[in-house]
């Protein structure tokens, strides 16, 4: 069913779930999503006093939590180069009143490198970088990677998650050590960190789905990724937790959303879902679209790998395998995941890419996902 952002929100407070975990290509609006349900459990139009007498209602991660953290390049001695943090409320808590600094070091350094360590200033308004090489050397600061600023800063919020579950579970609110979450609802998590190998993809995975587990409070958590493996881990991890619900998020053609429940039974497979995506788009009335021709390609991929192919064109007809390769990737290139593609796709191709769909399944034992315009 179509829906707006703000209709989604509200479906998703009214789930009253402990978890509900989203998946949704990038493009597909989960950022926009966790701000419409920020507006709607937490109003901008509360002043001030209307706020501090609610308190804090969610804890949100996303985009927008990255732009609490800028570098300050030194251009002109080009040797003290430091992110700094602008004020507000989570890294003051965090850092300042808890001093979870320690906690963030190691949890930075668990994702990417031991040696590589997090310097705060005494008034916890810039950090430096640098590895320890275990000598009295000058130490020299370093301007980290986009992927480890992207670590760090979700290693902020991770231990901020971490100590307001470990407060909330005090279920006497009079001897929590602050009374400043007494009130929190949610916490919203939206793709932490995206450019992980998968080794510490999956690590991340495990350790949020554990510090969840343990919450005993009546706190909820939604989780939004565009990432497959980041997805299957988590809801492996929560399959057991009955109060969970498993979605996925997309955008239509005309602007609006829907948001519909996958199977609880059995992980999520990438490239099924692309293959049922297919399947659906050829039907008649086929809604080829270029992007389509991505998912092919990259069904493909995945296939030739599992297979031992040294190259996915291979996987192809032999029959003019050539001619179907380059067609391939001459619509499959700069193409989106996302319905705001709108290149026309001519009918001959439209008709090559059924061809191939069908074909590939037939080759290799795909089963059909789609029928008569439903999910099986």
């Amino acid at each position: 069913m179509a829906q707006s952002l703000i209709e989604i929100a509200q479906t998703l407070k009214d789930a009253d779930k402990k978890v509900q975990l989203i998946y949704a290509f990038n493009g597909s609006g989960k950022t926009r999503l966790s701000r419409e349900f920020k507006e709607l459990i937490a109003p901008k139009e509360l002043d001030a006093e209307q706020q501090e007498e609610s308190g804090t209602k969610i804890l949100y991660y996303n985009a927008f939590t990255e732009d609490l953290f800028y570098w300050d390049n030194d251009l002109d001695a080009d040797s003290d180069r430091k992110l700094k943090i602008q004020p507000n409320s989570f890294t003051y808590w965090v850092l300042r009143e808890q001093g979870q600094d320690r906690n963030i070091v190691e949890n930075f350094q668990q994702l990417t490198n031991d040696k590589l360590t997090p310097q705060f200033s005494e008034d916890f308004t810039e950090v430096r970088f640098s590895f320890e090489r275990g000598n009295e050397n000058d130490t020299e600061f370093v301007k980290i990677s986009k992927g480890e600023e992207s670590c760090f800063i979700w290693s902020v919020f991770f231990s901020l998650i971490e100590q307001v579950i470990s407060v909330l579970n005090i279920a006497e609110k009079e001897i929590r050590e602050t009374d400043q979450y007494n009130n929190l609802d949610y916490i919203f998590i939206d793709d932490p960190v995206s450019s992980l190998d998968d080794t510490h993809l999956i690590e991340l995975a495990v350790n949020i789905a554990e510090l969840i587990k343990s919450s005993t409070s009546e706190l909820k958590f939604i989780i939004t990724t565009h990432n497959p493996l980041f997805y299957n881990v988590l809801f492996n991890e929560f399959n057991r937790v009955k109060s969970t619900k498993k979605m996925r998020l997309e955008k239509l053609n005309d602007g609006t959303f829907s948001i519909g429940e996958l199977a609880s039974d059995s992980p999520f497979s990438y490239h099924l879902f692309l293959l049922s995506e297919l399947e659906k788009a050829i039907q008649p009335p086929s809604d080829i679209k270029k992007f389509h021709f991505n998912f092919l390609r990259n069904i493909l991929e995945k296939t030739s790998t599992f297979l031992g192919y040294n190259k996915w064109e291979d996987l192809l007809p032999q029959e003019s395998r050539e001619a179907y390769y380059k067609r391939i990737i001459n619509l499959s290139s700069h193409s989106k995941h996302n319905g705001d593609e709108i290149s026309i796709v001519e009918e001959n191709d439209k008709r090559v890419l059924g061809f191939l769909v069908g074909e590939i399944k037939r080759m290799y034992g795909f089963k059909s996902i789609v029928k008569n315009n439903e999910t099986e």
